[in-house]
């Protein structure tokens, strides 16, 4: 068997294990890595080098800087004073979407959902309109602006990395801003004006400003029993369901005359909190406390990389010095009916977070909750601030003026940030997704045994047979699309490893500019907008917005031929 075909194997049994989702992405390219070394398409000498690449360190680095951006509030901030209060909703749905763009331009997408998303609710709220109008622009937006700078994504890195190995050189900071801005400009204008429009409104208005359900436990109080019958009704005029039935930990099968016991635990569901509820229907809360002075309910997600995923939501109180509990939860609960403290917190969920409001401002940013409806913003230090951002722009000013490398830049950052004590300590390494550092490490490797066996020249010789004669916007586009349908199923790191060097060969072979081809690469990487399960900013908006997976398909459809037919045209222009 040739080293081309069995590189082709390894990589498409990796992508089948990618698009199946079954094991997770970053031990998937593990194994794709030490399949290559058993068959020796990759020597144990070059096993790791990927942890050494300069791109890998560059996204570690980004992350923790970003990270100590987003918990100084300054970039709240900015997105608090940029968007107008008293426009139409057009006007603010479009500021919104502009800063979500810049702010991703410059740090982590997740990051720029989690600080523009309680900002998006209340837009729809102002307008009366449903969340689900806001939601799923932002989401996009934050994608589209990840394009225009070389830190925007971790794929525009890996794309660098690729061309500073095939070509001599990597990407400058600046290199993808004009097709990448004129992208994200042509995407803001659809999404502002007709994207919004397209989602499909599956309520009546006035259920649309209803509360969100809510799920929590009472429990029933003694000395006496309680008959089900008499709490069913009861739990009616209360407007709630009862979802389950404890005792000891283990459900109870109840029938209408089912005699519940002293210390029986309910699971709940209802649009009204669980005091009004308990009150109504003579049952007890879990616990019993004072509420501090200015105390307020939060209505938030669990976002990637929180710290609070795996635990058990007795975790926020510990984590929050026993100022704020977890006093309801989500859907998740209503589909599982297991008591609430068998559950563990998993990214996505909702939950219902009660305490004061500057404690829940500070803890909220600090563990990565995305907050659905606004409370007080993250509040700003304008002395920690300034120089943060200080020390963001002078590590962007060194790569753009100085020409050093985005690895040395913004790890010099970082190491000031944490050595200067204005990141916490905790926050330094938790900042890091390390799914994706392994995912990163592992793919490179692979992806050069793809090149180096001629497996990437077979592949594009194809794709060069297809595209030869063919105007220079539609090679382009074809590459573009076909990086795009890849991405769909894919990490976009993994969609860009593999879609590099195929499109500099292509490129090669064709005759035309191998930077055209990568920046087609690029932008088809980042175009994530057909699926939820895409981006990881599609999958957290899609239970607060209560979209469905076809939605994606009907607003992000057009955005698609949007991107790929601009990407091609103003590349052809710059690159002809």
């Amino acid at each position: 068997m040739t080293p081309a075909l069995l590189s082709a194997l390894i990589l498409g049994g990796a992508l089948v294990l990618f698009v199946s989702e079954r094991v997770r992405h970053d031990l998937v390219a593990l194994a794709a890595l030490f399949a290559c070394l058993l068959t020796g398409l990759v020597t144990p000498q070059n096993a790791f080098a990927g942890f050494a690449d300069p791109a890998v360190l560059a996204v570690a680095a980004i992350l923790v800087v970003g990270r100590a951006v987003e918990l100084s509030g300054a970039a709240s901030a900015i997105a608090r004073v940029a968007i107008p209060h008293s426009a139409g909703f057009n006007i603010r749905l479009g500021a919104l979407l502009a800063v979500a763009m810049l702010l991703s331009a410059f740090m982590n997408n997740i990051a720029a959902l989690v600080i523009t998303m309680p900002v998006a609710s209340e837009i729809a709220r102002d307008a009366k309109k449903p969340v689900g109008a806001t939601l799923m622009p932002l989401a996009f937006a934050s994608i589209l602006g990840g394009m225009t700078t070389l830190i925007g994504t971790p794929a525009n890195l890996i794309l660098s990395s690729i061309r500073r190995t095939e070509l001599g050189a990597p990407f400058g900071f600046f290199t993808m801003t004009p097709v990448g801005v004129a992208v994200a400009a042509l995407g803001l204008v659809y999404l502002v004006f007709l994207g919004w429009r397209l989602l499909p409104v599956r309520e009546k208005a006035e259920k649309q400003q209803k509360l969100p359900w809510r799920i929590f436990e009472l429990y029933v109080p003694g000395p006496k029993d309680m008959r089900l019958a008499k709490l069913r009704a009861a739990l009616r005029d209360a407007s709630a369901r009862m979802l389950a039935a404890f005792r000891f930990g283990e459900r109870l099968y109840v029938g209408r005359d089912f005699r519940l016991e002293p210390g029986d635990r309910l699971l709940i569901m209802s649009r009204n909190d669980q005091t009004s509820v308990a009150s109504k229907s003579n049952l007890a809360e879990n616990w019993h406390e004072e509420d501090a002075p200015g105390s307020v309910t939060a209505h938030v997600v669990v976002g990637h990389g929180s710290y609070l995923a795996g635990g058990g939501y007795d975790e926020v109180r510990t984590s929050s010095d026993n100022h704020l509990r977890v006093v309801a939860v989500g859907p998740r609960a209503a589909r599982e009916k297991k008591p609430l403290a068998h559950l563990r917190v998993r990214p996505g969920d909702q939950l219902f977070v009660r305490g004061p409001q500057q404690e829940l401002a500070k803890f909220l940013t600090g563990a990565r909750l995305l907050e659905i409806d606004r409370l007080d913003p993250m509040p700003v230090k304008a002395s920690n601030s300034t120089i943060i951002i200080g020390i963001f722009a002078v590590a962007i000013l060194a790569i753009v003026l100085a020409g050093a490398s985005p690895a040395l830049a913004f790890l010099g950052a970082a190491a000031i940030l944490a050595a200067s004590r204005l990141i916490p300590s905790e926050d330094i390494y938790r900042s890091i997704d390390w799914s994706v550092i392994v995912l990163l490490a592992a793919m490179i490797p692979v992806g050069q045994s793809f090149e180096d066996s001629g497996a990437a020249r077979i592949a594009a010789q194809w794709l060069g047979e297809l595209l030869s004669g063919q105007a220079l916007p539609v090679i382009l586009a074809a590459i573009c699309g076909v990086t795009l349908l890849l991405s769909i199923f894919l990490n976009n790191v993994a969609t860009a490893v593999i879609m590099g060097p195929l499109a500099i060969d292509t490129a090669h072979l064709i005759g035309i500019n191998p930077d055209a081809a990568l920046l087609a690469v690029l932008i088809g990487a980042s175009s994530d907008f057909l699926t939820p399960i895409g981006h990881q900013n599609n999958l957290l908006v899609m239970g607060p917005g209560g979209y469905r997976f076809t939605d994606y398909i009907r607003m992000g459809g057009l955005l698609v031929v949007i991107v790929i037919a601009t990407a091609a045209f103003v590349l052809s222009a710059l690159y002809a």
